[in-house]
């Protein structure tokens, strides 16, 4: 049985590190409000520029689709894949690298390679899997022309024949205690019309110069906001997969600790009455010699 004061000494580190985990809910708490306000700001305006794109090519000409709406044979796909450059948040990482894992295992037919965001899906897959390119220092001051920059490394990539398919897996967020691991399709481009419900008329647009110029305008910008959308996605993810883990650390802490008091508490009465039978059985041996 573990002493008095090896016990004080696990209280004390206990409460040290309560302390850290608290300060990372904290911290944690003040960064999502931040990132959250980013994404919610930034999902209507994607989504409305899909519908744009929607209803453009519904009347555009069909045999002049968008470079990066054209199906191929698949032999190359590329996965590009976010999470973050720290741990300490929980399944947020692993649940990435293991949908990832999954899609290897779907993939298996074709030739797969991987664009990284983020320090922990790059650690996961670089001694097993070929890295078309590590991307992590994008959370460093990130803005949407970093992740533009990159988009159109890899929409060049598609253009020029090296990958068939693009892929996005990350993490979407849903609120402070709720990620969801996706998987979409970033390339080729979804160009299907949507079905419009039940009284619901099309939109007329008046086209100047002409629409399949100005899909070719919006398209590149549809799938940089994309990537843009999933990156601040999975970054409110984190800030609140990292809070809702540090939460139950030091609530776990808290559980401990109340343990350790009270086992600490009995071990010192037990020691006090041991102390107090001593001293009594030394003086009734006095007394009787």
């Amino acid at each position: 049985m573990a002493n008095l004061k090896e016990i004080r000494g696990r209280i004390s580190s206990i409460s040290s590190t309560m302390q850290i985990t608290r300060a990372m809910k904290m911290v944690s708490a003040a960064k999502l409000k931040k990132a959250q306000d980013a994404i919610v700001m930034l999902r209507p305006y994607s989504e409305k520029l899909q519908e744009i794109i929607q209803n453009v090519n519904s009347s555009s000409d069909p045999d002049q689709v968008s470079v990066y709406a054209q199906p191929r044979e698949v032999k190359r796909v590329l996965f590009i894949a976010v999470t973050s450059n720290r741990g300490l948040a929980g399944a947020f990482n692993s649940s990435v690298v293991k949908e990832l894992n999954h899609q290897f295992q779907n993939n298996a037919q074709y030739e797969v390679e991987i664009l990284t965001i983020g320090k922990k899906v790059y650690d996961a897959v670089r001694k097993n899997r070929a890295v078309f390119s590590n991307e992590s220092a994008i959370f460093d001051n990130l803005n949407f022309d970093k992740v533009a920059n990159i988009t159109e490394g890899v929409m060049a990539s598609f253009v020029e024949g090296k990958f068939d398919e693009v892929y996005l897996i990350y993490n979407k967020f849903i609120n402070a205690a709720t990620q969801q691991v996706i998987t979409e399709q970033l390339l080729p481009i979804s160009m299907v019309e949507t079905e419009k419900e039940e009284g619901q008329t099309e939109t007329d647009y008046i086209f100047e110069p002409n629409r399949n110029e100005i899909l070719d305008n919006l398209i590149p910008k549809s799938i940089k906001t994309q990537v843009f959308k999933a990156v601040l996605d999975s970054v409110a993810a984190e800030h609140g997969a990292r809070m809702t883990a540090m939460h139950k650390a030091t609530d776990n802490a808290q559980d401990l600790k109340n343990d350790l008091v009270i086992f600490y508490n009995k071990a010192r009465q037990a020691a006090i009455t041991n102390e107090i039978l001593e001293i009594v059985s030394g003086a009734e041996a006095l007394k009787n010699s």
